[in-house]
């Protein structure tokens, strides 16, 4: 492979991760356990919080205390990604917001962390095959510091309901990964 094809196969197996990286953010946020379960490899493992091991029980603990909220929003910022072939590395900053029930302080944070993939490409499909999440800082975000949003605004919708679905159902010839 010559070096301009290299390039351009690195450039493309970037956005790849990137998009796995950015749907398991829709997954989570959505409680769309598919699109989430859909982003790891089926033997990969990951190590998040007070949790470690394989997917499915990822999924299971995730699902667990992410019910505990009303809703959540992840945002990722800094992402560097180095390519090896079929293999790479991600690093990956965030923020995570989560509300849930203003009497409960814990339910009502914000979280800094990192994730720390390693990918692999299995049949031109690039997945997370293991994942460490580190803590980076934490704030708690206080009853006083909210605004009420207006009952004449759509809000975002935890699952299906949620106006994205309702968007790609309109569109049939699209698909979300």
């Amino acid at each position: 492979m010559d070096q301009l094809q290299q390039s351009l196969d690195n450039l493309c197996s970037q956005q790849a991760i990137r998009d796995v990286l950015h749907r398991y953010c829709r997954g989570i946020d959505r409680l769309d356990q598919d699109l989430v379960r859909r982003c790891y490899h089926h033997d990969a493992t990951d190590e998040h919080g007070s949790f470690s091991g394989g997917v499915e029980d990822y999924l299971q603990w995730c699902w667990k205390l992410l019910r505990r909220y009303d809703r959540t929003m992840h945002y990722l910022t800094n992402i560097l990604i180095e390519i090896d072939g079929d293999n790479a590395q991600a690093e990956s900053y965030g923020v995570a917001l989560h509300e849930g029930d203003p009497e409960y302080q814990e339910r009502n944070l914000s979280v800094g962390f990192r994730f720390i993939d390693v990918f692999e490409r299995r049949e031109g499909e690039w997945k997370i095959l293991k994942r460490v999440a580190t803590t980076e800082w934490t704030q708690i975000n206080t009853p006083e510091s909210r605004f009420t949003i207006s009952d004449a605004l759509r809000r975002g919708q935890r699952g299906r309901e949620d106006a994205l679905y309702d968007a790609w159902k309109k569109n049939e010839t699209k698909d979300i990964k």
